[in-house]
């Protein structure tokens, strides 16, 4: 019963929906929990394909983000830069409040690519220090102010302890996005 209910639900919404493909950058700032660490600003970006009706659309996509934070060696108080690549694969779930703003929330699995820690004399680019699989809730807010336009405001909160040099952190991420319709059917 339960599997016909879902191809009924399944069925419908595809026959009743609405599509878009597009683009989507912006500017992030991201942190470690549970630190005293600096934000380090950086750029995400990539695509997204957005499936659903009037009221409610699932948001499967795919992104380069780069995530960090920036704080001082002990003793010496050097700058010391931390900068962590990752491709994010968010689902999102999207609830258009009016046609033209919609909150969303879901889940995120995250891949670190790509590690450089920096400070005077020393550049490290180990990966092993961290987890390099990253498991997030997204939750946002998003506003179309013209047709195929899209401005949002998001943040990823990290589940997954990255065991940082031994240390439980969790990454945090605040997105703020413009995003392009190549391709929508509304």
């Amino acid at each position: 019963m339960r599997k016909v209910l879902t191809l009924f639900f399944v069925v419908g919404l595809i026959s009743a929906s609405h599509a878009q493909f597009g683009l989507r950058a912006g500017f992030s700032s991201s942190n470690f929990s549970d630190t005293n660490y600096k934000a380090n600003p950086g750029f995400h970006g990539g695509v997204y394909y957005t499936l659903g009706t009037e009221s409610l659309a699932i948001e499967p996509g795919v992104q380069f983000s780069q995530r960090g934070f920036e704080t001082n060696a002990i003793p010496s108080g050097a700058v010391v830069t931390e900068s962590l690549d990752y491709v994010d694969f968010p689902l999102l779930v999207r609830l258009y409040i009016f046609p033209v703003l919609n909150v969303f929330a879901g889940p995120q699995y995250s891949k670190l690519i790509s590690r450089k820690r920096e400070e005077p004399g020393d550049v490290q680019t180990d990966m092993n220090v961290l987890e390099q699989n990253d498991f997030a809730g997204v939750v946002g807010i998003s506003a179309s102010p013209v047709p195929k336009l899209n401005l949002q405001i998001s943040y990823d909160m990290g589940f997954s302890n990255l065991n940082y040099y031994g240390r439980n952190v969790k990454n945090q991420v605040l997105k703020l996005s413009v995003s392009f319709d190549l391709y929508s059917t509304y």
